[in-house]
C-alpha cells in the first residue's frame, strides 16, 4: 500500500478458520481492503490437504475445498508451503545469529563496539572479563569509569 503497487488477488494463510477470520478482519476493518483470503488446512502429516475459502462479503460462505494429492494445485500448495517454511527458518536463523553476536557488554553504557572488541581480544571471553580486576581492565586500555562500570555491571 505504501508503495502504491497493485494489491494481490488472493492471500493464502497458513491456518484455518481463526487465522482466516483474523486476516479478513484486519484487511477490511483496518486497511479497508477487499481481498479474498484462503486458509491452507493441513493433515496430520503437516501437509496442506484442503483450502478453506469463501468471501462472506460477496456472499460466498467459507467451505473446505479438498485438494487432490496428484493435482497441480496440490503441488503448488506444497511448494508455497515449503517456501514459506524455508523463509521462516532462514529468518529465525539470521535473527538468532545476530543475537549470538551480541554480548552483555553491548548493554553497558559507555562501552561501544570498539571497546567490546578490545576487551574480547585481550581477555578472550566474557567470563574472563568478569573475573578481571579494575586494574587489569585499565591495563587493557579502559578508563577508570569504564572499568568500574564493567565490574559493577558484570
Amino acid at each position: 500500500m505504501r508503495e502504491h503497487k497493485k494489491m494481490p488477488d488472493l492471500i493464502l494463510m497458513d491456518g484455518g478458520q481463526i487465522q482466516v477470520d483474523a486476516c479478513e478482519d484486519v484487511l477490511r476493518n483496518e486497511l479497508n481492503l477487499n481481498i479474498p483470503v484462503a486458509g491452507m488446512v493441513k493433515d496430520d502429516k503437516h501437509r496442506t490437504n484442503h483450502l478453506l475459502f469463501g468471501d462472506p462479503i460477496n456472499g460466498i460462505p467459507l467451505k473446505l475445498i479438498p485438494l487432490d494429492p496428484k493435482s497441480e494445485g496440490f503441488y503448488l500448495m506444497t511448494r508455497i508451503q515449503d517456501e514459506v517454511h524455508r523463509f521462516a527458518i532462514t529468518f529465525h536463523r539470521r535473527r538468532h545469529a545476530k543475537n549470538a553476536l551480541s554480548s552483555r557488554l553491548d548493554s553497558i553504557k559507555g562501552i561501544g563496539p570498539k571497546t567490546r572488541n578490545k576487551l574480547l581480544r585481550n581477555f578472550g571471553s566474557l567470563k574472563k572479563i568478569k573475573e578481571a580486576s579494575v586494574d587489569e581492565l585499565r591495563a587493557a586500555g579502559l578508563t577508570l569509569p569504564q572499568a568500574q562500570t564493567i565490574k559493577l555491571t558484570l
